[in-house]
């Protein structure tokens, strides 16, 4: 609803234009300044790997969940005492 109101008010602002040029109707993109990055540039986790603040969100979250991962397996393991089905003979 908020876009439509916008286009109502920009084609009134174009009607009371007295430029002679062809009337373009510029498309406003209102939040597309996610790309324009502020502060140090991330970098991927294996070129800086003693630096977490520094790498991509989406690998920090892949090792994060990957290290939980290998530490609830361990915990699991070592509580359980490393059994798994041992058949004798």
């Amino acid at each position: 609803m908020a876009s439509f109101a916008r286009g109502a008010a920009s084609l009134t602002r174009v009607g009371l234009s007295s430029s002679k040029t062809p009337i373009q109707l510029i498309h406003r993109r209102g939040l597309a300044g996610a790309a324009d990055h502020h502060g140090p540039p991330k970098v991927n986790f294996w070129k800086d790997p003693m630096s977490p603040s520094k790498w991509k969100e989406e690998h920090f979250v892949i090792i994060s969940l990957a290290g939980w991962g290998l530490l609830v397996y361990g915990g699991y393991k070592l509580f359980t005492g490393g059994k798994g089905k041992k058949e004798e003979k």
